[in-house]
């Protein structure tokens, strides 16, 4: 189906065609000049849709943590209120759903074994349903209500890349398709958005020119045992896949926590032995990113009092953190709700080297299926 072509494994190829799997995603359902989203394969007619009372995301893995970005964007956007679930915990909690509310189900196979068991779940229950898959005619999207798929292309390795930063510009779309529905997003905002869209997989392309960077930092660090990656408000999930990345691919013990949480328990385990990786970009015309900016650094200079090695990742033109981290990895300005989308990318590089480095299998991680078809 497809060949590393002129790279060592299909974890890097897959990296690599992020750009491309973002303007496939993206380009065919966006209208710049009219400022408009077109999702033609959602069978949900917009009175529906404006009568919305509660979403909930069900999703396991990567595609989950695209779910918690997707909750942010919805709830911005669309000002809906929207609940995350575990798939696999689905059905131990008896959750309260049914009509008068959407239920969108992300697996990028389409045939999770327990995503798929979680939509039909609410189907039973009275909730109209949503698939977001890689996978053209896979069981949860035949199944929904309506789906978007992500074309992505093919993912060869275990580990998910590509089809999680498709996932996220999937959300985002319809985050704002149904702002536009309740007419809680204005023309103008829109137009604003999609512009921001359509230069994503360029921005992507200027991450990943940073790759060599990236492989350096790798060879200081492939002997770490243990990693911590933090990160705010829609920047933790990115945090969490990082962590998520690296222990898959690496076999090295990573965690992922909200930048707050870190004084409530995890700070005790902070000295130089623990490599801090931490999300602290800003979107300058945000307020609240400035907010979030600001605490970020706060707690950069109490990591660092307590000996801590920090690698950041900042936005371009960033003065103050590169004075504070060990080592700085700039992502090109974006939108708040936008930018994971970019700043997974050094994490998934990083992931990457680190395990190429430790001699690893990268593209088929020791007792890891691409896609879990067994509950």
């Amino acid at each position: 189906m497809a060949s590393t072509r002129k790279f060592p494994h299909h974890l890097i190829r897959e990296i690599f065609e992020q750009p491309d799997a973002l303007r496939h995603t993206i380009e065919p359902r966006v209208s710049a000049d009219a400022g408009l989203v077109r999702l033609d394969e959602i069978h949900i007619s917009r009175e529906e849709l404006r009568a919305l009372r509660r979403i909930n995301i069900v999703a396991s893995g990567t595609s989950r943590h695209a779910g918690m970005t997707g909750q942010y964007m919805m709830q911005e956007l669309a000002a809906v209120p929207v609940d995350v679930d575990y798939a696999s915990e689905f059905e131990y909690r008896n959750p309260m759903i049914g009509r008068g509310e959407l239920s969108i189900f992300i697996t990028q196979s389409g045939e999770t074994a327990d995503t798929t068991a979680s939509q039909r779940e609410a189907r039973q229950k009275g909730s109209r349903t949503i698939a977001i898959s890689n996978v053209e005619g896979s069981t949860i999207a035949r199944e929904a209500d309506g789906f978007i798929y992500t074309h992505a292309g093919p993912e060869i390795s275990i580990a998910s890349t590509k089809a999680f930063t498709a996932q996220m510009a999937c959300l985002f779309l319809f985050a704002l398709y149904l702002g536009e529905i309740k007419e809680t997003v204005s023309e103008e905002l829109a137009k604003h958005y999609i512009r921001e869209l359509l230069a994503l997989p360029l921005k992507t392309e200027t991450v990943l020119a940073a790759a060599e960077q990236v492989e350096k930092l790798a060879e200081l660090y492939y002997r770490v045992d243990d990693f911590m990656f933090l990160g705010r408000a829609i920047h933790y999930p990115i945090a969490m896949d990082g962590a998520l990345k690296l222990k898959e691919v690496s076999y090295i013990h990573a965690e992922g926590y909200p930048t707050g949480e870190a004084k409530h328990g995890p700070n005790a385990l902070i000295d130089f032995r623990l490599p801090l990786v931490i999300i602290a970009t800003c979107d300058r015309n945000d307020a609240g990113s400035v907010t979030r900016y600001e605490k970020n650094v706060s707690n950069m200079e109490g990591f660092k009092k307590q000996g801590a090695t920090l690698i950041a990742l900042a936005t371009e033109g960033d003065t103050t953190i590169p004075q504070i981290a060990d080592h700085t990895l700039f992502i090109p300005h974006a939108p708040e709700l936008l930018s994971p989308i970019l700043e997974i990318v050094p994490l998934q590089l990083f992931a990457y080297y680190v395990a190429a480095k430790r001699g690893l299998d990268v593209d088929r991680p020791r007792n890891l299926v691409k896609a879990v078809t067994l509950e």
